[in-house]
């Protein structure tokens, strides 16, 4: 009976496999459309900034942190008026927790659908892979079924199956890749907001 009712399911659930897969596809071109615009116009704020904090820190020119500081355009900038705002307020005291609170804030935004990308990589080509075994076994299912059905039922009906494991490739692989590439970009601008944070520890302790 339980056999009967999975035979009976596999014989629209192939469909509906593709139907999901191809929904997840959309979700996914479309967050990695507006993360990577996102990410981009975080990165070309940071670019301008990035060698003059390196320069800052290797130079000991913690002043630099004041200039930084007024440059409300870049994420870098932002941290470090939040931060100067904080220093003028309340003094030394609690300026690292100040840092860390901003980058908290900041991650969970260029985090942004992330967690969604990885989880439409890690799981469209289980799901793929659901869809072609639903397929092969209504192939067979219909082999066993059909009168005078030969061999050529059987391998129309696999070959249709595993379009399912194609499919659920074709959406995992872009979603993989660019998950990757983001997950560096974000990286990469968290440490440029830590550099700030070094320098912005040491401008606090130059003016306690």
């Amino acid at each position: 009976m339980l056999t009967e009712k999975i035979f009976a399911l596999a014989h629209y659930a192939d469909d509906v496999v593709l139907i999901v897969l191809v929904i997840m596809s959309v979700v996914s071109i479309a967050m990695i459309f507006e993360r990577y615009m996102a990410l981009k116009k975080v990165s070309g704020e940071s670019d301008r900034i990035r060698a003059r904090i390196k320069m800052a820190l290797q130079n000991g020119s913690v002043q630099d942190f004041e200039d930084i500081a007024k440059d409300p355009t870049s994420l870098e900038g932002r941290a470090a008026g939040h931060a100067m705002k904080y220093l003028k307020a309340h003094g030394e005291k609690g300026i690292e927790d100040v840092f860390n609170s901003f980058v908290l804030t900041e991650k969970s935004e260029l985090e942004k659908f992330l967690p969604v990308l990885a989880t439409i990589s890690s799981n469209a080509p289980f799901i793929g892979l659901l869809g072609t075994v639903l397929g092969i076994m209504k192939a067979f299912n219909d082999l066993a079924v059909t009168q005078n059905a030969g061999q050529q039922t059987v391998m129309s009906g696999i070959s249709t199956a595993l379009v399912a494991t194609a499919a659920g490739l074709f959406v995992a692989i872009p979603a993989s890749m660019f998950y990757n590439y983001f997950t560096r970009k974000v990286k990469s601008t968290l440490n440029s907001i830590k550099s700030v944070k070094d320098l912005g520890l040491a401008y606090a302790k130059m003016k306690a």
